[in-house]
């Protein structure tokens, strides 16, 4: 059975409890290839409402703050008091595609900065016609691209992939954006897909990629840029790319930006009985022999 999107997120929104103080997990880079010290840390955030959503920021040894996405609107408080206790000023926001659990936080930051200073945001623009391939239940992706642009943040709208940003000796590698020729799964594969790295670790960000997305990645120009430490498993571990997607590249170690109720695909009548496929996810990487799983319900995730 294949969920729409709507209900997805419908679903998602009814599994709401607030996620008190979280606590950390903790990784100590198991796959460096290099003695040097690592450039940046990583944080996976948690939701606070155990829903989905992707939410991730960047300290560099600089000083310097990238967030990637940064979840719901109703993340945005506990997005402003991370972002407040590490100075308040982001270098580069890279928002993956504008579905309101990736760009919702940032859209309640537009509306009422505060104190938080943003240098720089870098995403890949659907175009307005695009954008009606989808309704979403809350605030459509137009909106935010408009407030977005009243807000007179520096914008890179990204049309090629390959395009690579250094912060302080850490790259940021774009390796696909939108492609509107898709007819099904639209927002989702448009995802910009992100290749992180440094001399100590490296990271591949799948945003919400769709299956047809992935193959145009494994036939794509930059392959062998997928293969990576840790992977970011697409559409929060469930119906995203394909089982083989998994299967052909090479990786050590999992993100989950995923919920308790979807990682257990648990809609309230146990384990393993709902209509989403993260068990399966599950099964096929403990197959390949991947133990090093990073999950967002469990708390703040900090990679060194």
């Amino acid at each position: 059975m294949r969920i729409s999107r709507r209900n997805f997120i419908l679903r998602s929104a009814a599994f709401t409890g607030v996620v008190a103080v979280p606590s950390i997990v903790s990784a100590a880079v198991p796959f460096a290839s290099h003695k040097s010290k690592s450039n940046f840390i990583l944080w996976q955030l948690p939701s606070q409402t155990d829903t989905i959503g992707n939410s991730y920021v960047f300290l560099m040894n600089n000083g310097k703050i990238v967030v990637m996405d940064g979840g719901f609107s109703s993340d945005a408080p506990y997005l402003r008091g991370f972002l407040a206790a590490l100075g308040n000023e982001v270098a580069l926001w890279f928002i993956s595609h504008p579905h309101s659990d990736h760009r919702g936080a940032l859209y309640e930051i537009l509306k009422n900065p505060g104190d938080i200073r943003i240098k720089k945001v870098c995403h890949s623009e659907l175009s307005p016609e695009y954008c009606k391939t989808e309704k979403a239940p809350s605030v459509p992706a137009q909106t935010f691209y408009n407030l977005l642009k009243k807000s007179g943040i520096p914008i890179v709208n990204l049309k090629e992939p390959g395009k690579v940003f250094c912060i302080d000796k850490t790259n940021f590698k774009i390796l696909i954006v939108k492609n509107e020729d898709f007819k099904v799964n639209t927002f989702n594969n448009s995802s910009m897909v992100i290749r992180v790295w440094d001399r100590s670790k490296s990271f591949v960000f799948l945003a919400d990629c769709g299956k047809e997305e992935g193959n145009r990645l494994l036939n794509g120009p930059f392959r062998k840029d997928l293969d990576c430490d840790y992977l970011q498993l697409a559409h929060h571990g469930q119906q995203g790319v394909s089982m083989d997607f998994y299967r052909t590249i090479k990786f050590k170690a999992c993100l989950w930006p995923t919920p308790t109720w979807l990682y257990d695909n648990n809609c309230g009548h146990g384990y393993n009985t709902g209509p989403y496929k993260t068990v399966e996810t599950e099964k096929v990487i403990a197959s390949l022999g991947i133990t090093e799983n990073y999950i967002s319900y469990k708390g703040l995730c900090k990679i060194e």
